[in-house]
């Protein structure tokens, strides 16, 4: 008797085991998949309230100056709204609900009638090219104020359009920083006209209106 109890512990200790293992091998098969979805409910969700759209842009401004920045952006209709009036250097263009992905850019206020000419010219119809070039010749007349030489664009962008409510950071997304600097060459400046390397600055558009040192993001296995 005291035989058949021994044997009848053993098999349910080896039932019970053998579950376990079972238990454990299917949570393993793909835990990487169990973090993304977990990490998905917990921290991403989607940018589809005003209040959203604007905490996520200000992600472009410096932390310490975003509660003075004004942001404008582009609603649901296509028009250039104010979003939010801001006090200090900084203007912060939201990213545009309309179009995938996320772009939101920050950009010194001296830079304004710049980056206005711009949006006008777009508004018009008018190409990439001739923006270019009607901005070219405004800006050698002496029409277009190119704002403080040295006045930098600082670009929050990355595929997704969620975010993380607690932090406000947009998932995947990188910062790029553009320094303006007006007919700068690579002479004046002794910067390359090609990048080095990921974060290395180079001069873009040397010799224009448009020129301007260009600092990229690090690729994403080096961040």
């Amino acid at each position: 008797m005291k035989h058949i109890i021994t044997v009848l512990a053993l098999t349910g200790a080896l039932m019970s085991c053998n579950t376990s293992n079972k238990n454990k091998d299917t949570a393993e098969e793909s835990p990487a998949k169990e973090m993304a979805t977990d990490s998905t409910a917990t921290h991403f969700v989607a940018i589809d309230t005003e209040e959203a759209l604007i905490a996520t842009s200000l992600m472009a401004a410096p932390e310490a100056s975003r509660a003075g920045c004004k942001v404008i952006g582009y609603n649901n209709e296509g028009e250039l709204v104010t979003y939010k009036e801001g006090n200090n250097e900084f203007i912060v263009l939201a990213d545009d609900p309309k179009k995938s992905g996320f772009n939101a850019a920050c950009y010194h206020k001296s830079l304004e009638p710049f980056m206005a000419r711009g949006r006008e010219l777009r508004a018009e119809g008018k190409t990439g090219t001739e923006i270019f070039d009607i901005r070219e010749e405004e800006a050698k007349s002496g029409k277009l104020d190119m704002g403080i030489a040295g006045a930098t664009l600082h670009i929050y962008y990355g595929p997704n359009e969620r975010y993380d409510p607690e932090t406000h950071k947009v998932e995947g997304a990188k910062y790029r920083y553009v320094v303006y600097l007006p007919f700068a060459t690579a002479e004046s400046t002794g910067l390359p006209e090609n990048p080095v390397g990921s974060n290395h600055p180079w001069i873009m558009n040397p010799g224009t209106h448009r020129a301007h040192i260009m600092i990229s993001p690090l690729a994403d296995d080096k961040q």
